[in-house]
């Protein structure tokens, strides 16, 4: 081979990696604003989506949005509200929302087979916020047909006085149930150690028009100040047959349960899934708060790894100044797991740098797991990306994409949320997170899809 053969092959293999780590490694997805605050100290933030399987061009974010209870106070009020998209993200329009509970954070928005929409949220009856003794009295679940008309909501696990919190559902298209599953506080942020909290499950049999009386799954209770030692994080996940799982923190563990006939009964001893060192609660320099919780997904597609149980969560085993995200998965039904695997693939001799804040999904028509979080391994100071890492695998390995166009430098004068989210069908992936635009929280989606 002459010279001139030798260096445009040598051009040529350059060109193609160049391209290949520019689309795969620094990969940057047009970033699209949902919604920006104006004068908030309490977001946009919290946002979860859901995308119509029956028309994936149509979906539907919701979110919570603090306003002030009159002019020139300092007191805010938290408000639900939704966006609704019929161009598959490219563009959102507020939609009304109202409820007969009132509304109080912790937005959940998910999808049924037929693209009914469901919103769960907290609930305040009196609309007077931590003032109110029948503050967080139950979960509410509002139904939509068209992500624009939405009902009054009905009330799920109304026990007064005892407190709802930390809510999450998931639809079931095998048996057409809704499972919803919380954290009951007896007395929130109570330091009584008669107070006690505990895991409690609730199902629909009619898409959300009534709920089963809750059923409390977890073996050991823990306390009501919302710290370590109270169980928290219960995000349900369906499996083959209409069976249900639920994992969640709880005194440096992950702990998991399964229900095998729809939700009913459940198994008499937990399952530890793995050690979560220093808990679910820890600290991220800029935040004022932040959690590890796990999120659990099953893998319901036609693929090699159809029937798998996933768990994500991240933790500070590293550390305080070194917070990962972190995948056990199972082969047989949550009997047994797996030794967990590290998510984010920064190298390990950047210790300090933190990654947290995750949510994971998986594409019910491909099996790809897909998981959204923010990360400082580009950076020595508080700038934050966000970044997408994905499994082909069955989670055995993942690939990392910033996925965010700037990052943001937080300001622990916002409550920036406990969570983003993420939703994916046959390669339309949309996550959704909060950051800072223009000094002022903002919730943002990037448009990514991997056909």
């Amino acid at each position: 081979m002459g010279k001139r053969c030798w260096r445009k092959g040598i051009f040529v293999l350059l060109f193609l990696f160049g391209s290949f780590y520019s689309r795969h490694v620094l990969a940057q997805y047009k970033n699209v604003i949902i919604v920006k605050g104006k004068n908030s100290v309490i977001g946009p933030c919290e946002p979860s989506l859901a995308i119509n399987p029956q028309n994936p061009a149509k979906m539907v974010v919701g979110l919570v949005n603090g306003q002030k209870q009159k002019k020139g106070s300092d007191s805010y009020t938290i408000k639900n509200k939704v966006f609704f998209s019929s161009d598959y993200g490219h563009s959102w329009k507020p939609r009304r929302l109202r409820s007969r509970y009132g509304d109080f954070g912790d937005p959940c928005l998910i999808a049924d087979n037929e693209g009914n929409y469901y919103y769960f949220h907290l609930s305040d009856p009196e609309k007077s916020g931590w003032e109110s003794s029948m503050l967080m009295d139950r979960i509410v679940c509002q139904q939509s047909e068209d992500g624009a008309l939405w009902t009054a909501g009905m009330g799920v696990g109304h026990h007064p006085p005892k407190q709802q919190d930390k809510e999450w559902a998931v639809f079931d298209s095998y048996s057409g149930r809704l499972f919803v599953s919380w954290t009951q506080f007896d007395k929130y942020g109570s330091d009584d150690p008669r107070d006690r909290s505990n895991i409690l499950c609730s199902t629909s049999l009619d898409r959300g028009k009534s709920w089963s009386y809750p059923v409390r799954i977890n073996q050991f209770s823990g306390d009501c100040r919302d710290d370590d030692q109270t169980p928290e994080g219960a995000v349900p996940a369906v499996g083959p047959k209409g069976s249900v799982f639920v994992a969640w923190s709880f005194d440096e563990k992950i702990y998991f349960d399964r229900s095998f006939d729809g939700g009913l009964t459940w198994l008499k001893e937990d399952i530890v899934v793995a050690d979560q060192p220093g808990g679910w609660a820890f600290d991220v320099p800029g935040f004022r708060r932040v959690n590890g919780f796990p999120v659990t997904a099953c893998d319901l597609s036609y693929g090699p790894y159809a029937g798998s149980i996933y768990i994500c969560w991240s933790d500070q085993r590293k550390g305080e100044k070194d917070t990962d995200i972190w995948l056990a998965k199972s082969l047989d039904g949550g009997e047994s797991w797996s030794e967990p695997v590290r998510v984010n693939d920064d190298t390990t001799r950047l210790i300090g740098r933190h990654q947290f804040f995750n949510w994971m999904t998986v594409d019910q028509q491909t099996g790809i797991i897909y998981i959204i979080f923010y990360d400082r391994r580009n950076y020595k100071d508080l700038r934050t990306d966000v970044y997408l890492a994905f499994s082909r695998d069955g989670g055995r390995s993942f690939k990392n994409v910033k996925i965010s166009e700037h990052p943001f430098t937080p300001d622990d004068r916002f409550f920036l949320g406990d969570y983003n989210n993420i939703s994916a069908y046959n390669g339309i992936v949309r996550p959704v997170w909060t950051s800072i635009v223009d000094g002022q929280p903002a919730v943002l989606t990037a448009i990514i899809d991997f056909k």
